[in-house]
């Protein structure tokens, strides 16, 4: 049985498994955690100066405004590893050269603090994988959203991405119906072999999510949703924000693997 199959059925969660290891198919197990911000050091300069991140909040200044996050939610979907040489998963002729950590839409709260959280451990066959995709997904009414919705009923109709914070002071809640594949290449391959278990990290880099440029001003949130004159910026900001990396003690950093 291939991941792909077997992962059909399992649930997302932010903090422990979400499948028993008793029924899964044979292979290594590979972890999947999610991260919101750089730890210190990692792409240094401004950004990595003008961010902190405590605990279950992230502080962005530009010198003149601040922003203050206190959480992200993001529905994702079809999370695959694909192996070395296969060009797309859409069209592979075998689900052994894609593996899936999940298919169905997914609610990922992302860590505010300088570390990630494990969210699933699966089994994946050993082999050598070069990249991971993500689809970052707006919730609709079709059969494939028809778990999501039972599982989060008051989750806002035809979103992707829910923030909550305050810009100067000030409450706000951000919300986007962005939706886009995340295809990440994984430098270098993630290799699994048949017995060292390893974590894929996927950090979603919040910290330039509201800003207009990498060393531009904060972006009011209340300026980036429906509508607004700065959605398009803060959307290509969230769609250029993904990294993917092997990150074997789940600390966010992909300097020490």
């Amino acid at each position: 049985m291939s991941a792909k199959r077997f992962l059909a059925g399992c649930v997302l969660l932010v903090t422990t498994a979400a499948c028993d290891s008793s029924t899964a198919p044979s292979g290594t197990r590979v972890g999947l955690s999610f991260s919101g911000v750089r730890p210190a050091g990692v792409a240094a300069g401004f950004m990595a100066q003008t961010a902190n991140a405590v605990g279950d909040s992230l502080s962005v200044t530009d010198g003149t405004n601040t922003l203050v996050i206190t959480k992200v939610e993001v529905v994702a979907r079809e999370i695959e590893l694909r192996r070395v040489g296969i060009t797309s998963c859409d069209s592979s002729a075998s689900t052994d050269d894609c593996e899936s950590f999940s298919t169905n839409a997914q609610l990922v709260v992302l860590p505010l603090a300088q570390a990630s959280t494990q969210v699933l451990t699966v089994d994946v066959p050993a082999g050598t994988y070069s990249s991971m995709r993500l689809k970052v997904h707006k919730v609709s009414d079709d059969v494939g959203d028809a778990a999501f919705l039972v599982a989060n009923p008051t989750w806002p109709a035809r979103q992707s991405i829910r923030v909550t914070g305050f810009y100067n002071g000030t409450a706000f809640t951000y919300l986007s119906d962005v939706n886009f594949h995340a295809e990440q290449t994984l430098t270098p391959n993630l290799v699994v072999d048949a017995t060292t278990a390893t974590n894929l990290t996927v950090r979603i880099d919040l910290s330039i999510w509201f800003r207009n440029g990498a060393t531009g001003p904060l972006i009011d949130p209340t300026t980036a949703g429906s509508g607004g004159a700065n959605k398009s910026v803060v959307e290509n900001n969230i769609k250029n924000s993904v990294k993917a990396f092997e990150d074997k003690d789940r600390d966010g950093d992909e300097r020490d693997g």
